[in-house]
């Protein structure tokens, strides 16, 4: 970043652009007026970055992840972990709808989403938070202090969908950013429509939920 900044603001860099005509024939390669300009510029420079690291500290950067979970898959995991190297801190929101009947109940999706990606974060060196909304992802983001939606891209169908949220999410709130995660190969076919129809006709569901979860899966299938 440093060197960008110096050949922006001035500096001549060395080698062959040193005889370019109307260079000075000094040490640094400098015209005495791009000197004087580029001690400024940089000091300048180097107050900003000061501010953005400052920032940096008091200020952690926090994304928010919502979805339904309804089971969390590996994919989510996938997603998680993706997102617990960029920011400081996730919050990972479960979306309540009242036009739908899910497997889990908000409260065991939170205990299980606690339970696994719990580690995942604090290997990653993040904080962790499991929340729910009724409401849009921008007002949960405001509501947590996000400043960035996450999302997991499996397809050309999910990056049309996505983009399509995205924009409509900008519009509404320019100052939250989303940032695509491309699905790590092992994970790329798996959804939760897909969980939840093998798992109810008895199937095995481990190579795509963690252990955890398709026990749960396993119990909620048993005939009562």
């Amino acid at each position: 970043m440093c060197g960008g900044a110096r050949s922006r603001l001035g500096f001549v860099p060395p080698g062959p652009m040193r005889n370019w005509p109307g260079a000075s024939t000094g040490p640094v390669g400098l015209r005495p007026w791009e000197g004087r300009l580029d001690r400024a510029s940089m000091g300048g420079a180097r107050l900003r970055l000061g501010l953005r690291q400052v920032r940096a500290c008091l200020m952690p950067r926090t994304a928010l992840y919502t979805g339904t979970f309804d089971p969390v898959t590996n994919g989510h995991l996938d997603v998680v972990r993706h997102a617990c190297r960029l920011v400081d801190r996730l919050v990972i929101a479960i979306g309540i709808h009242s036009s739908k009947a899910p497997i889990f109940s908000a409260d065991e999706r939170a205990e299980m989403l606690g339970q696994v990606c719990g580690p995942v974060a604090a290997e990653e060196g993040a904080a962790l938070e499991v929340v729910s909304f009724q409401d849009l992802a921008i007002q949960a983001a405001r509501r947590h202090g996000a400043t960035i939606l996450v999302r997991g891209l499996r397809d050309g169908t999910d990056l049309d969908y996505e983009m399509q949220m995205a924009a409509m999410n900008e519009a509404m709130a320019p100052e939250i950013q989303t940032v695509f995660f491309p699905a790590s190969p092992m994970v790329r076919p798996i959804t939760a429509t897909l969980v939840r129809q093998i798992a109810g006709m008895g199937g095995d569901v481990s190579g795509f939920v963690p252990a955890l979860v398709a026990e749960r899966l396993k119990h909620k299938s048993e005939p009562r």
